[in-house]
């Protein structure tokens, strides 16, 4: 497995530009609520657990999560409070909506959206193709990668940071000569 700061440097790579981090700032979080909620509407019974339904949205994330762990532990409490306060609103938004439907079509609508907001921060900002795109893994990574982001813009992990900024040179285009 690779460590954390090999990933991070991977994914770094394919987003220098200010802009296209931004619009993965506010993209990824649509992208990964999306996808929980459609995965909430996976339901395997009525039984919860601690105060969440067992649903594939809970099953994925503790696995997600599982992989944070293995990574950083720091990191992986964080994105447990952000992941945990998402599938809160999952389920706020499916009681407020109450129609399956109605709320199958608002994820696919974030969902839509979400990826649009990736793709022009890549296609006009980055002009590079999305690290998924290289390594279709990365899209486990990206929120980590916000969230250890988050950590080096609040001078957090200062050491890691310089490590990753090493580490991702060997994964930058090549400049033409």
């Amino acid at each position: 497995m690779k460590s954390l700061e090999e990933q991070m440097a991977f994914y770094a790579a394919y987003h220098r530009h200010p802009m296209n981090r931004a619009s993965h700032f506010v993209g990824v979080p649509v992208i990964v609520f999306s996808i929980m909620g459609l995965l909430d509407l996976a339901r395997f019974t009525d039984i919860t657990l601690w105060v969440y339904p067992l649903s594939l949205a809970l099953v994925v994330t503790v696995l997600v999560l599982v992989y944070y762990y293995l990574l950083d532990v720091p990191l992986a409490l964080f994105m447990t409070v952000l992941f945990g306060a998402m599938l809160f609103g999952v389920v706020a938004l499916r009681d407020a909506l109450a129609s399956t439907t109605v709320v199958a079509w608002v994820h696919v609508g974030l969902f839509v959206g979400g990826w649009i907001l990736q793709l022009l921060g890549h296609g006009v900002w980055e002009k590079r193709k999305p690290a998924l795109a290289d390594n279709l893994f990365q899209v486990f990574v990206a929120p980590l990668f916000l969230a250890t982001e988050f950590f080096f813009a609040i001078g957090l992990r200062r050491k890691t940071h310089a490590r990753v900024e090493e580490l991702m040179q060997a994964h930058l285009p090549a400049r033409p000569s």
